[in-house]
């Protein structure tokens, strides 16, 4: 506990820093956002209306220290700001619109490719000079090597334009309306085939690589052989004594995958006009909708932070090394 506790204050501190760059960052910039809004209806908002649009965006002439304050206290009461982009709908609002699509595609993805890549790396080690593990892992890394916008590409082009067999864009059917409909259901998992399956493909050969190197050295291991001498069964001594500790470095790479689910994988959304995070983040961008970035940025920190804590708690459950630290 006094592990996890020393950890929580690190994080903690890690937050405060990264709230308060959040709030730095967009204010060395040049401009604001109220002034990239007023420039945008070219001519068609009154001057007085300038001064409303930068109070609305928290970008007002006072005092930085008066600007902090304010920046946490409506921080801490869960408003972002108003979107520039998405004008005049809140940040928070936009923010969610986006973010349960991003967990669905980016999250499957991820989670996914590190339980089919670990246990691919499981199997590649225990054979290890074998036919599957001579011939998979570098196939699986040479996928890894093309950019995964690039394998999106070319699954859009071969299951979407060419053979005709899978959607092209978006994350349902402009037909259908949200719900817990069996077709809204099966019209989100057919949207989200190609995009995961580019996902997976780019990064499960990483995962197989880390967890096939780790798996080698713990076979070396004196605890190992004597399982072997005690007559244990080979499942047992592959996953129970084998596979358990060299999962540990791929957890850690876990925790920081999980973490960047939030961000999206901003290219493959483009590519497949998928409604994510990334997508808005883009958006956002082109947009120079200040409030927006703060808030994607915000949340991906919050998410890294929160997914390297529970890493930590993990570690804690997996070796129990780390609980007399």
């Amino acid at each position: 506990m006094r592990y996890l506790l020393r950890q929580l204050g690190l994080y903690i501190l890690a937050a405060w820093a990264s709230l308060t760059l959040n709030f730095i960052v967009p204010r060395l910039a040049p401009g604001d956002p109220a002034s990239a809004m007023f420039a945008r209806y070219k001519g068609q908002l009154q001057p007085e209306a300038l001064a409303a649009l930068r109070e609305a965006f928290g970008f007002t002439g006072g005092p930085l220290h008066e600007q902090y304050v304010a920046y946490l206290a409506h921080l801490f009461r869960g408003d972002l700001g108003v979107s520039v982009a998405y004008f005049p709908a809140k940040v928070t609002d936009v923010l969610a619109m986006g973010l349960g699509w991003t967990a669905l595609l980016t999250g499957s993805s991820v989670v996914v490719a590190f339980v089919l890549g670990s246990l691919l790396g499981v199997i590649a080690a225990w054979r290890r000079g074998g036919t599957f593990d001579t011939t998979l892992p570098p196939l699986l890394v040479f996928l890894g090597a093309f950019p995964y916008f690039w394998l999106a590409m070319m699954l859009l082009y071969g299951f979407g334009f060419t053979l005709d067999v899978l959607p092209l864009r978006h994350a349902y059917a402009d037909t259908l309306a949200p719900s817990l409909s069996f077709s809204f259901v099966a019209s989100v998992a057919e949207h989200l085939l190609l995009p995961a399956t580019s996902i997976v493909l780019a990064s499960v050969g990483g995962w197989t690589l880390s967890m096939r190197s780790s798996m080698i050295g713990v076979l070396a291991e004196d605890y190992v052989t004597m399982a072997h001498a005690k007559g244990l069964s080979p499942l047992r001594i592959m996953f129970h004594y084998a596979a358990r500790n060299a999962l540990l470095p791929n957890v850690t790479g876990f925790g920081m995958a999980l973490g960047f689910v939030l961000g999206g994988s901003l290219l493959t959304e483009i590519v497949f006009s998928y409604p994510g995070q990334g997508y808005l983040l883009v958006q956002a961008v082109r947009s120079q909708d200040y409030p927006l970035m703060q808030g994607i940025f915000l949340t991906i920190t919050m998410a890294v932070l929160a997914a390297n804590f529970l890493v930590d708690v993990l570690y804690v459950w997996l070796d129990p090394r780390t609980r007399g630290r």
